[in-house]
């Protein structure tokens, strides 16, 4: 049976291979990894990402339901899988272009071009939006009835080829490279080179940018420059997630927002990303038992409760990585209340006959080793400012 809680484990490799790829670029290529950067894409979209996702995944069966003229489970099961992976593909083509084009789509999706250094948490940057601006281009495939545990799976193998390619390590991908998008080829696309702008928008195949009129190869004497004119100054993805829309409605270019000098560490900014990504794992991985029963009002709460401290745990994390010493005190504040809750609340026999005791010991023991690292900092610093 397909659950939310199956994808846990996928969500924890591409962390790994994140982090795997980041010390591999820097150990055998030289690269040096701005840890800043890295740990916002890790955080942009985040558990708001992954709520919307379910409403998209909702809406979706909503649809197939009660508006589907049921042709495609009509086929045969092997043409239904067919249908779906090239179908979703060609909804994600046009999505991807038209969210290029519409500045309000562009608000949402120029949050994961604004990243300047092409690696695998590349592919994890997104807007908190991404899942429902997408809805409006897939849900045809609900209409014609594409059932929705193709889509689940199929949207997901879709994802995973787009998570691989943007890694920094494959340069060329052989033969691939004529009909697969590959990491060079999705790189054009992350260009802000004239030549390169709206070219490449292909999630899995390149021929549709061959039949609509949108492919460019990378040329030899035009490097490619990453990210986009005008990044929002900030790594708060509050502020990215946001400002966008508030400079629609043009109430956005007066607030005074922006990175301040590094009062932390890299090496502490790499370990806050990974922890709370770690969090947010672990969230994804006991999410159907909050939905086994959801007309319990004390475990709906927790639910929303948990939601909130993560996503107060990526703002806090993201202030503390713009330079903001309060973001750190806020980051603290919030891992002892995810500690509290992780033991009171998941870690009870109430909470599934305790069966997460063992993993909520290890995920609190983390989180207070880190809160000790927190408070050493804000100490330090503290010191050091008294010493002036």
């Amino acid at each position: 049976m397909i659950t939310t809680g199956n994808l846990a484990i996928p969500l924890l490799l591409m962390l790994l291979a994140c982090y795997m790829e980041l010390f591999a670029l820097q150990r055998w290529r030289g690269i040096v990894i701005v840890w800043r950067d890295t740990v916002f894409n890790l955080n942009s979209g985040h558990v708001i990402l992954w709520v919307c996702r379910g409403f998209e995944v909702i809406g979706y069966a909503w649809v197939l339901q009660h508006v589907s003229v049921h042709w495609v489970s009509q086929l045969p099961l092997v043409a239904q899988w067919l249908f779906g992976f090239l179908a979703w593909d060609f909804c994600f083509y046009w999505m991807h272009r038209l969210h290029h084009k519409f500045s309000f789509l562009w608000s949402i999706h120029g949050i994961h071009h604004e990243g300047e250094h092409f690696n695998l948490s590349l592919g994890i940057r997104n807007s908190w939006y991404s899942s429902l601006s997408n809805f409006p281009f897939i849900v045809g495939l609900a209409v014609l009835g594409l059932p929705v545990e193709i889509f689940v799976v199929v949207s997901s193998m879709h994802y995973t080829v787009q998570f691989y390619n943007h890694n920094g390590w494959v340069k060329r991908s052989g033969f691939l490279e004529r009909l697969m998008v590959t990491p060079a080829y999705h790189r054009v696309h992350h260009g802000m080179n004239a030549v390169y702008v709206d070219k490449n928008f292909g999630g899995t195949f390149q021929f549709w940018d061959f039949l609509f009129g949108t492919h460019q190869y990378e040329l030899p004497n035009e490097p490619i420059r990453y990210g986009v004119t005008q990044p929002t100054p900030s790594n708060n993805p509050f502020w990215v997630n946001t400002l966008p829309f508030l400079k629609g409605l043009g109430i956005g270019h007066s607030l005074q927002i922006g990175r301040i000098e590094d009062k932390f560490p890299s090496g502490w900014m790499a370990r806050a990303g990974f922890v709370l990504f770690l969090v947010v794992v672990f969230y994804v991985w006991i999410e159907p038992a909050w939905l086994l029963d959801w007309m319990d009002v004390s475990r709906y709460w927790a639910r929303w409760v948990f939601v909130a401290l993560i996503t107060a745990g990526t703002i806090a994390v993201g202030a503390a990585t713009d330079g903001r010493r309060w973001g750190m005190w806020l980051w603290l504040l919030i891992m002892a209340a995810l500690v509290w809750f992780l033991i009171t609340v998941i870690g009870s026999n109430g909470f599934e006959n305790g069966r997460y005791i063992g993993v909520v010991f290890a995920l609190s023991l983390l989180l207070f080793i880190h809160a000790l690292e927190c408070l050493y900092l804000l100490l330090s610093l503290n010191l050091r400012k008294g010493e002036r």
